[in-house]
């Protein structure tokens, strides 16, 4: 597992340059899906997969956001996004999201956006979210999954191992049941787009 998670490392580092490039056209739509999920955080806030930091400057400012991933490249991009949005309630770690280096019941709110595709192990690395979110706290996610729809389904499954290649990403993962495979029981999904693009909140 430890090669696997070197190889998608990698392949984020390579592509981190020209990631923001390549996302452009969706981000249109996926901007103010963000800023409607972040308006929702509260307290100390971990984001699992900052990326780009695409999500940071629509955190409110009464928030205290520390925020990882597991690509330095990406945390780098991540650092130049903070520095130029002034942003001084953010905190950029590298970090595993299956091996999260925080005491148990640590975070008011966790986010998640477009992550959970790329994790390798995504049931462990959703282990580690419950243990390290406070009981009365939140889980706030923007996820694309795979769709269940008779034909779009099974296509997805065909065309998986092409984004799998490129840059780890999966696109046929079925995330709200790897979360009740995780531990979290209350769970409210809201489709955005089709059934493939979701913004989740769970709780512990």
């Amino acid at each position: 597992m430890t090669k696997q998670i070197n190889k998608i490392q990698q392949r984020y580092d390579r592509i981190a340059p020209v990631y923001d490039l390549l996302e452009n056209p969706m981000e249109r739509m996926a901007s103010s899906w963000r800023e409607e999920l972040l308006s929702f955080a509260k307290g100390a806030v971990l984001e699992v997969g900052v990326g780009t930091g695409k999500n940071l400057p629509y955190y409110p400012k009464d928030v205290s956001v520390t925020a990882i991933d597991f690509s330095r490249a990406m945390i780098a991009r991540a650092a130049d996004r903070k520095a130029q949005h002034g942003l001084s309630n953010v905190t950029l770690l590298e970090m595993d999201a299956q091996h999260l280096d925080f005491d148990d019941n640590t975070f008011d709110t966790v986010v998640s956006t477009c992550v959970f595709c790329s994790v390798p192990l995504p049931v462990a690395g959703l282990k580690e979210i419950h243990r390290v979110c406070k009981p009365d706290g939140k889980v706030l996610m923007l996820e694309h999954v795979r769709s269940e729809g008779p034909i779009l389904g099974p296509l997805m499954d065909v065309l998986n191992p092409l984004p799998l290649h490129l840059y780890g990403a999966n696109i046929n993962r079925r995330t709200v049941d790897n979360l009740r495979r995780a531990g979290f029981r209350d769970i409210e999904v809201t489709n955005l787009w089709k059934d493939i693009i979701k913004r989740i909140t769970a709780y512990p």
